[in-house]
């Protein structure tokens, strides 16, 4: 089948399935470029301006969780969802969100506190009345997949097991018609696990060989990852993404298998992919890694990551996509490219939004919103509590071996203020984080200022009248970004140097990150930080 031919298939089959249930913008669902007519839509505005899904009207703009988070693996729990991300370098990490009607979402908790390297794409589910998150990480010189559980969703969790599976990614945890459970595993392989699902029992066996694509594709790599198995009706249908998660903005895609036995054999979707980016154009990039959940009502819903247009350095942003059951099976999205509003999933309850970014450092807020990249066994013990001030004890001697602190940003517009102090010999500073490899913003020490660009350092001199205390912003405008100091926050000093960051991104320096606001201690001495100040401009608010 041609791809002209394929997508002919899946706009036919979803234009015909959408009667009267959406608006008509959310109706279109053929897979290429937005509706060069339609007019440009807007996000509402939530706390300190942040951008929010639900536009109040009844409908929603993706993305429903803004910024960097990828890999969305979701639970419905009764009248309650739970969602969690890939966490990669930060800890704590693998923070839990909260929802009631899939739009609005709230994090609650971090499950994982305990380092075992980068978090990639986790499951989350429930099985007879306990939590369980499986979660693959992987050190430079060592990978597995781990478990960790809880009786309460929101902990405490316990500390990771390792359950011995070096050579897979991206597990989805299915019970089989057998009673028996199994962990779906990247590359069409399978291990069964123990009823406790604590440990695996038996081998990893290869059970499935995925669709494939035309070989005149643009896409980065083949990468079959992400399974995610559920049983609906007769069928276990699963889930799975290809080709490859960033470089080309159409190669990562949802294909769809569907076998009535746990143990196969897989039928393929004839309309594979259900799911994919077309065009360049488009708003959303590299949509792909999807799960399927039930709303409120009983209708079905997928989430899925995708990067936004021109923003890679948002990382993978999660999107949610109407899904529609076919007379023969299989199902279908409905929300076309994404870039329109759709309706709200029917007969969800109030739920809150977001949270406050800015911190006054009045309550301990690691996990849910900040984290330490890449951070030691003991990490936290470089923290203490003041009167509505952080102390972080220094460590290393730049950003790219000390651990900064840093937080995700839903904003493609924003800027963020510090008051920071020294004790004794500290460089400290506010950052936009990437990786060890690349950083850019401004530190300061007994001896100067440190510009930090492409994770490269540069001195220069103190300002007149500072002594151990400046105030520092930074200001990130669609990549343009602009530094200032002050001695009082009030009166700012523009540093003389402007930078573009828009290559501060996974196609670049690889890692599969997000460029952060980050907070930096390095050396002998302290840093204490004060009245962290956290705002979207204006233009974010904008398509």
């Amino acid at each position: 089948m041609t791809e002209i031919s394929r997508r002919e298939l899946l706009s036919s089959a979803i234009l015909g399935a959408a009667a009267g249930t959406l608006p008509v913008a959310a109706q279109s669902a053929t897979p290429c470029a937005n509706d060069e007519k339609a007019p440009a839509k807007t996000w509402r505005r939530g706390i300190e301006g942040q951008r929010q899904a639900d536009l109040g009207d009844g409908t929603f703009l993706n993305p429903i969780v803004a910024g960097d988070h990828a890999d969305p693996t979701i639970l419905k729990d009764g009248d309650d969802y739970y969602m969690a991300f890939s966490s990669f370098d930060a800890y704590p990490g693998v923070v839990i969100w909260h929802s009631r009607d899939l739009v609005n979402w709230q994090p609650v908790v971090a499950a994982l506190t305990k380092p075992i390297g980068s978090v990639w794409a986790c499951e989350l589910i429930k099985h007879k009345g306990r939590y369980y998150i499986y979660i693959p990480a992987r050190w430079p010189d060592r990978k597995s997949t781990y478990v960790i559980h809880a009786d309460n969703i929101r902990g405490p969790w316990s500390d990771p097991i390792d359950l011995n599976l070096p050579n897979h990614i991206d597990p989805g945890h299915v019970v089989g018609e057998d009673g028996k459970r199994y962990l779906f595993l990247s590359g069409g392989d399978r291990v069964r696990l123990t009823d406790d699902g604590l440990k695996t029992d038996g081998p990893v066996e290869h059970v499935y060989d995925p669709w494939r694509y035309p070989e005149d594709w643009v896409v980065e790599g083949f990468a079959p990852e992400g399974p995610k198995v559920m049983r609906h009706g007769q069928y276990f249908y699963m889930i799975t993404a290809v080709g490859g998660t960033a470089g080309p903005p159409t190669g990562h895609m949802v294909i769809v298998a569907r076998s009535k036995s746990i143990h196969g054999p897989w039928e393929n979707d004839p309309a594979n992919p259900i799911v994919r980016t077309y065009d360049a154009k488009e708003k959303w990039w590299s949509r792909g890694h999807a799960t399927l959940v039930e709303g409120p009502a009983g209708d079905w819903w997928m989430v899925y990551h995708g990067y936004e247009n021109g923003y890679w350095t948002l990382g993978r942003q999660a999107l949610l996509d109407p899904v529609e059951w076919t007379k023969e099976g299989w199902f279908r999205a409905k929300g076309g490219d994404l870039s329109q509003p759709i309706a709200k999933p029917a007969k969800g309850k109030p739920s809150p939004n977001g949270m406050p970014l800015s911190d006054d450092f009045s309550s301990n807020r690691f996990g849910v919103q900040w984290g330490f990249y890449n951070p030691g066994p003991n990490e936290m013990s470089r923290v203490q509590y003041q009167a509505k001030a952080l102390r972080v004890a220094g460590k290393g001697s730049q950003p790219n071996d000390c651990s900064p602190m840093s937080f995700i940003t839903p904003d493609i517009a924003y800027r963020v203020t510090v008051d920071i102090e020294l004790e004794g010999d500290v460089q400290a500073g506010l950052l936009l984080f990437y990786s060890k490899r690349l950083y850019c913003g401004l530190g300061f020490d007994a001896r100067g200022l440190t510009m930090h660009r492409y994770g490269l350092e540069r001195r220069g001199k103190m300002p007149p009248g500072v002594e151990r205390r400046l105030h520092l912003q930074i200001e990130n405008d669609r990549h343009i970004v602009t530094i200032r100091h002050s001695l009082d926050g009030k009166q700012w000093q523009k540093y003389d140097v402007q930078m573009e960051v828009s290559g501060y991104h996974h196609n670049v320096a690889g890692d599969f990150l997000s460029l952060r606001p980050a907070l930096y201690a390095a050396g002998q001495g302290a840093a204490i930080f004060r009245d962290m100040r956290y705002e979207a401009l204006e233009d974010s608010a904008k398509s």
